[in-house]
């Protein structure tokens, strides 16, 4: 692990205040039912659960975009709402917030991503998902792309989040990336298995190890075999560096200069690994574009997800969060 001082996590956090962070991805709303379970229901073998409490929050890359904004920065946030009640709901909650939700676009064919979490005693049960994973149309990629072109300038970095709902076409990932190297911006990227490949020439590429391993078609059971992952994606996708993460097992970064890091989770109790990646892939990036090093910024960002770990549902960061999380391990 990097050894951080207090002085240096301060200049970190002072820096994020300044810092605009584009991200481009798939909106969803998270719902949650939370209740206790007593006892089996009579009609069929499943828990009956008594729900106490209801409630909402930004979900895929606008949790994302929240992380970034509840560390101090300003997103700017790319994506599709549907022209429906959920969308209603989930933009409501960034108006809330005073979130910026200038560049959102609406779209009548395709519903909001809505996600239902279950959660009993502290434990999840089920999750419901409705949503569209078709690509979108035409019309509306370009339009994904005029956007990104009108807000490239202000941007430091850009994160891609792919989600696998739609947006991210083979088309759109290539002529977003090819507009953030043009303009010498920072680009990370937290990848699904369609389109896969198709995210080359980035910053930092982090998919988990399940992905991995599905677009590799390889088991990784082994410190070796993470490593060798990491070397195989490197060169096929031709990026500055690769971090896969291992959920209970920590991080693995390579650097094209061959350069190996591993770092051990710091989630002292997991409740819920829900946003962890949204929350990693936030850090890490603003992080970056305050001048940290690549293993500078891995370890922020792993005291990051094992700080949102310890609670239940998706969760954003803070620094005071991030701050105890570093005096605490």
């Amino acid at each position: 692990m990097v050894a951080t001082t207090e002085e240096r996590l301060n200049s970190f956090f002072d820096c994020f205040k300044d810092k605009k962070i584009l991200v481009v991805g798939d909106l969803m709303l998270d719902r949650y039912v939370e209740g206790t379970v007593n006892r089996i229901s009579p009609e069929a073998p499943v828990p009956v659960v008594e729900v106490k409490t209801e409630f909402t929050r930004m979900g895929g890359a606008a949790n994302v975009a929240y992380n970034l904004y509840s560390l101090k920065a300003i997103p700017i946030l790319i994506g599709i709402v549907g022209e429906d009640d959920t969308g209603k709901v989930l933009t409501g909650l960034m108006h809330n917030l005073n979130f910026p939700t200038e560049h959102l676009l609406i779209s009548e064919q395709r519903p909001t991503v809505v996600k239902t979490r279950i959660i009993a005693d502290d434990q999840h049960i089920v999750r419901a998902d409705r949503e569209s994973k078709s690509p979108i149309d035409k019309e509306l990629a370009e339009k994904v792309i005029n956007t990104v072109e009108k807000t490239i300038d202000q941007a430091d970095a850009v994160i891609i989040q792919d989600y696998n709902k739609g947006l991210l076409t083979a088309g759109i990932i290539t002529r977003v990336i090819e507009i953030a190297k043009r303009h010498q911006k920072i680009i990370t990227v937290d990848p699904k298995f369609d389109n896969f490949f198709q995210y080359k020439s980035v910053t930092l590429f982090k998919p988990n190890r399940k992905e991995t391993e599905q677009a590799l078609g390889i088991r990784i059971d082994s410190v070796q075999d993470v490593e060798n992952a990491c070397k195989l994606l490197l060169n096929r996708l031709n990026c500055d560096s690769v971090l896969i993460t291992l959920g209970e097992e920590g991080m693995c970064l390579v650097e094209s200069n061959g350069d190996v890091f591993r770092v051990e989770t710091k989630a002292r109790k997991v409740h819920d690994v829900s946003g962890a990646g949204d929350t990693v892939i936030s850090t890490l990036t603003l992080a970056l574009s305050c001048g940290a090093n690549l293993k500078e910024a891995t370890t922020l960002a792993n005291y990051s997800a094992g700080a949102v770990c310890g609670e239940v549902g998706v969760v954003p960061i803070t620094p005071d969060k991030l701050k105890m999380a570093f005096q605490n391990f």
